[in-house]
């Protein structure tokens, strides 16, 4: 009996979705009979590593949002662990122009909380995570190392902007895989300065991203997403009709508790709720000008 035959039973049952766990665990049971101790052994190993890949898979389809969450500590050696996986992440010229601020007491939770408008799940987490571009530690390498650094300019925050935001995804994926619930707080770019000065964060240091993180303690339903065919554009970029927009959209304003969000704003769409409630041009143009003067402020603005 082949190994070739096997590993196809095996991704036929996984992956095309056919019969149930209890069906191909009893083929794959069957088939031991006829195999060596040293090939069941690899069979093993091979059916742990596909039902693993299977399951970050689901974890990734499945995820949602995590607010509430357990009084449950988080183990360094876990918390380090996936920090340490997430650094795996790509990154310009493998430069890592990244830190993460890790920040476990109440005290210093209660003063982080007035830049995130005070959200409760800053205060309750056991952990919140802000991830910072960090052009400062690979400044420094270049001065102590008799070379000449310029990187206190918008393309350099952008660059270490994009190497701290890959990282940051990287460790929501393995944390959600590893049974914790994560909150990505937007806010982080609205009150950069606040974060700083709490953080004691040096010149070329700039905050990107916070994550909440904690032991799930509630499962709400999974927000919607908006369908492939309104996002995914071919070759080049096709841009949309009334008629796209409308087809793209629909699912979204059928929703009940968008419906919701209407009548409870006064609106008549759903579009009016972001651009005159919740997004409104005057709070962009605001907090933009302060991105703008703490960029500077750190260096960013050559």
């Amino acid at each position: 009996m082949s190994s070739l035959w096997i590993y196809k039973v095996v991704k036929v049952f996984l992956f095309k979705k056919v019969g149930c766990l209890v069906c191909w665990s009893k083929v794959f049971l069957l088939l031991f009979c006829e195999i060596s101790v040293f090939r069941k052994f690899v069979y093993v190993n091979l059916l742990l590593y596909i039902c693993k890949k299977q399951m970050i898979m689901d974890f990734i389809k499945n995820r949602r949002t995590i607010r509430n969450y357990q009084q449950k500590d988080i183990p360094t050696e876990l918390l380090n662990q996936l920090l340490e996986e997430a650094f795996r992440a790509s990154t310009m010229g493998n430069m890592q122009l990244y830190s993460v601020v890790v920040t476990r007491s109440t005290e210093m939770k209660a003063k982080l909380a007035p830049s995130h408008f005070n959200q409760p799940m800053v205060t309750k987490a056991p952990v919140v995570l802000t991830f910072c571009a960090d052009f400062n530690r690979f400044s420094k390498w270049c001065e102590f190392r008799e070379a000449e650094p310029g990187y206190d300019n918008p393309i350099s925050f952008l660059n270490a902007a994009s190497d701290t935001l890959l990282v940051t995804q990287n460790f929501c994926t393995l944390a959600e895989a590893h049974g914790l619930g994560i909150c990505y707080l937007g806010t982080t770019i609205y009150n950069p300065d606040q974060i700083i000065d709490t953080l004691q964060l040096p010149k070329l240091v700039m905050p990107v991203a916070t994550i909440t993180v904690g032991y799930p303690d509630e499962e709400p339903v999974q927000t919607d997403r908006l369908p492939l065919e309104g996002i995914l554009h071919e070759e080049v970029y096709s841009d949309y009709t009334r008629g796209q927009i409308d087809r793209i959209y629909a699912f979204k304003e059928s929703l009940p508790e968008n419906h919701r969000f209407i009548a409870e704003n006064g609106k008549t769409t759903l579009a009016q709720v972001f651009t005159d409630v919740r997004y409104k041009k005057a709070d962009n143009e605001f907090m933009s000008n302060n991105l703008k003067n703490t960029l500077k402020k750190q260096g960013f603005d050559k």
